[in-house]
């Protein structure tokens, strides 16, 4: 087995019927740009009854069509939210819990001490979360997994990775394995991905191979480490 295997995203996820909802961060091959992307799937009417949406630098989960909302607490909610000198990513609400810890001075790990797995039993589902600093002309990123400690949800186990920028490489975390009853949530360590220069590559790649029925948005964003320019391309499958 090599640890060191950089994947192909899109091998990883095709033919899967349900990964949830994923995280990945990286580095471009070039070194030139911070690489987030965040995507949904859904099952139900209720979770397939969502788009992404901009406000200002900040990306949004919201309803499709409002009138067909059966329960909003986890599926409505800001996936992505700009700090001073950093950027959060997370799958639910959790986003901003570490942006409220992050300007109280409390680190990302610690922002989310207050937090657990969703209370959907019988799946639990993590809470994946992530977070770049960026820095001098370059970042550095941390992953967190909130995971039930058993079938039962009476305990809670907290992961934390933190990684180097390198060229080339990202990590992707996602909050299942598979489809199931219940889902089995996600295993082991982020996944180590290969991240292209092409943003429009990187974007198709993983569309392209989201499970088509399940599937419902993606987001990503590449940000310039020398002048701060953001390129981001956003897909939704209501539209």
């Amino acid at each position: 087995m090599n640890i060191y295997k950089i994947n192909d995203i899109g091998e990883l996820i095709k033919d899967n019927p349900y990964v949830g909802r994923g995280i990945v961060i990286g580095k471009t091959e070039d070194a030139e740009c911070a690489v987030s992307a965040y995507f949904i799937m859904g099952r139900s009417n209720n979770s397939r009854n969502r788009v992404f949406v901009k406000h200002g630098g900040d990306l949004y989960t919201e309803p499709y069509d409002a009138s067909k909302v059966e329960d909003p607490s986890l599926i409505i909610y800001a996936a992505v939210r700009e700090t001073a000198g950093g950027l959060i990513v997370t799958n639910g609400d959790q986003t901003d819990t570490v942006w409220d810890g992050l300007n109280k001075g409390l680190s990302f790990s610690d922002s989310l001490k207050s937090r657990e797995f969703e209370p959907d039993a019988p799946n639990l589902t993590p809470r994946i979360s992530g977070y770049i600093t960026f820095g001098e002309g370059d970042f550095t990123y941390e992953m967190s997994i909130l995971k039930s400690a058993d079938p039962l949800g009476t305990a809670c186990n907290r992961y934390t990775f933190s990684y180097p920028s390198l060229s080339g490489l990202g990590h992707f975390i996602h909050t299942y394995v598979t489809d199931g009853n219940p889902i089995p949530t996600f295993q082991g360590e982020p996944e180590r991905v290969a991240i292209p220069n092409d943003i429009d590559a990187f974007t198709n790649n993983l569309w392209a191979n989201l499970n088509e029925d399940n599937k419902i948005s993606l987001y990503v964003r590449y940000t310039n480490l020398a002048n701060g320019e953001i390129t981001e391309r956003l897909i939704n499958k209501n539209s």
